[in-house]
């Protein structure tokens, strides 16, 4: 472990240049640039509102978020193992714990880019009105907990497939899991025939209820641990499951 902070920037600075040396960060962020104020002005009917705030874009971000973080966790893992570099990776004098949360903060570097090509609608709403930007500031740091809640379970799924292509479908599947599991059609669908605590527990571990709280401006201590946990237990499983690959000699 005193390798730890060495190890850890150069598999950080590995993983960056990765993104940035080919077209796939740069086609990510103008997807998203392109894809969040379409939904916020399309779906969200961002000036029917008649308010100077970004509700609209925060709305329909846990869904943008649900298909485009997969999309840059699946390359985590199972792209090394596609290339042949996995073992090599894993023989470098650098931790494993160091490897996975390099990965992790390279992808979610990345999303933070993307949060910050919607600024510019941040700029517009100050333009046309007086928004709490105290507020925007909570829903955008919400955002990026979301972002990388998605992340790390995708990169953990990504540890354990064979394919990027796998791994990409799993992670949405899961992410969908995640998103609406405390919607009132779920809760409803079950409180019939599922034990309250049941119903409960998926409302408690829903994302998009703790996402909620950060939408409007508030930063909730158990909102925080939850996603900060989140990241956690994404990150780790995906550092045990290669461990146990590693050890089992694949």
């Amino acid at each position: 472990m005193t390798l730890w902070p060495s190890g850890f920037v150069a598999v950080y600075r590995r993983e960056m240049r990765a993104w940035f040396t080919t077209p796939l960060a740069y086609i990510f962020l103008a997807a998203f640039a392109f894809a969040a104020p379409a939904f916020a002005f399309n779906i969200g009917r961002f000036f029917d509102t008649n308010r100077a705030d970004l509700a609209p874009l925060f709305a329909y971000l846990p869904w943008l978020l649900m298909i485009l973080m997969p999309a840059l966790a699946m390359r985590a893992w199972a792209e090394e193992r596609d290339r042949g570099t996995l073992e090599i990776l894993l023989s470098l004098p650098v931790s494993l714990p160091s490897v996975a949360l390099a990965k992790f903060a390279a992808a979610w570097t990345v999303a933070g880019a993307a949060l910050v090509s919607t600024f510019p609608m941040w700029v517009a709403v100050n333009y046309l009105g007086s928004p709490d930007n105290l507020a925007i500031a909570i829903a955008y740091f919400g955002a990026f907990l979301l972002a990388g809640g998605y992340l790390a379970i995708g990169q953990g799924l990504s540890a354990a497939s064979g394919s990027q292509v796998t791994a990409f479908v799993l992670s949405v599947l899961a992410a969908l899991l995640l998103t609406m599991a405390g919607l009132p059609l779920v809760t409803e669908t079950l409180s019939g025939s599922a034990p309250a605590f049941v119903v409960e527990g998926l409302a408690y571990s829903s994302v998009l209820e703790r996402y909620s709280a950060f939408e409007r401006g508030v930063v909730g201590v158990a909102d925080l641990l939850y996603f900060l946990l989140l990241i956690a237990f994404g990150v780790t499983a995906g550092g045990l499951q290669i461990g146990a690959s590693r050890e089992a000699g694949r």
